[in-house]
């Protein structure tokens, strides 16, 4: 065999152990940065909320953490349910039936659309005092600068007394 062919076997391996080098390097680098995008344990066990409502009694509110935000809970007395069902909202209409799986009971997310602020539970609804926005009884937004209604987490009844926040 002359030397150039043996060059060119020569290059020809190394060509071909560089590359496996080379990809193996990449895998081993990516592995890691991939793993990395995953939620965090702490965020995983915020994924579902379960709710107790046994304890919550007609008109009261019960808040509860989900996913580092306050949802609140609410269980509406017959007066409520009547005031929500008449209206469809304000600049963002929405019936309640869309808003409530169960009309005696409410559950959305404690932030107000416009800055983020926590509104107060009031006579009227809830009303957010950074900026002025009110929402209804089904947290829809009837005045102010929010732009939409509250929101409505996911959530599912896994029996008369107990709800699940999070996946459904």
């Amino acid at each position: 065999m002359s030397n150039a062919v043996l060059d060119d076997n020569r290059r020809s391996l190394l060509l071909k152990l560089t590359t496996v080098v080379a990809g193996a390097g990449v895998a081993a680098t990516a592995v890691p940065f991939v793993a990395s995008m995953n939620p965090s344990s702490d965020v995983l066990a915020q994924a579902e909320v379960e709710v107790d409502l046994s304890g919550i009694t007609p008109g009261a509110v019960h808040t509860v953490a989900w996913q580092g935000q306050p949802v609140f809970v609410v269980r509406r007395t017959p007066q409520q349910i009547a005031i929500a069902a008449a209206s469809n909202g304000g600049s963002d209409p929405e019936p309640d039936s869309k808003r409530a799986l169960n009309p005696e009971w409410l559950v959305v997310v404690g932030v107000c659309t416009h800055m983020g602020c926590v509104p107060n539970k009031e006579a009227i609804g809830w009303v957010c005092h950074c900026h002025g926005s009110q929402y209804d009884e089904s947290g829809r937004v009837t005045l102010g600068p929010a732009p939409t209604n509250l929101v409505i987490p996911p959530y599912r009844f896994v029996g008369n007394d107990k709800i699940i926040i999070g996946k459904v």
